[in-house]
């Protein structure tokens, strides 16, 4: 079932709760106003910049750039690059799969990257899937 940009917005703001769900009661009616109207893009925009501040967000691209595996498991490296990806806001929706592929993978310790890399996964949730298998049967032989 497809929603439109105004139904999205009320389904998604439906879970803000204590002050996030004040700060949308009291800004809403603004952007009501606004020629640009509310959309998804909108709100995430406005939302965003007020509980994420630009500094807060910098570093968090920053840390998301720099992000490694090092010494963490697949599952772990790729929880912590999920939550970091969504600061880093210069994937578009053409190349965001393959760019958040080409980064996980250089991320990935040396022994997986050889391993998985010249498989060439280009869906995210496959090259995770991908690197959690070869990391579980090396943990088996050794």
């Amino acid at each position: 079932m497809q929603c439109n940009e105004a139904q999205m917005v009320r389904f998604r703001t439906h879970v803000l709760a204590e002050e996030a769900d004040d700060w949308w009661v009291s800004t809403r009616p603004l952007l009501e106003n606004r020629a640009e109207g509310v959309t998804w893009a909108v709100f995430r925009r406005e939302f965003v910049s007020r509980y994420f501040p630009e500094d807060v967000r910098g570093n968090k691209e920053i840390e998301f750039l720099e992000l490694t595996q090092g010494d963490m498991s697949v599952t772990e490296y790729a929880a912590k690059f999920v939550e970091l990806a969504k600061f880093y806001l210069h994937y578009n929706a053409e190349t965001a799969e393959f760019s958040k592929c080409i980064k996980f993978e250089n991320g990935l310790r040396a022994q997986i990257k050889r391993a998985i890399g010249y498989q060439k996964i280009r869906q995210f949730p496959d090259l995770v899937s991908s690197c959690k298998i070869y990391e579980e049967d090396t943990k088996a032989h050794y």
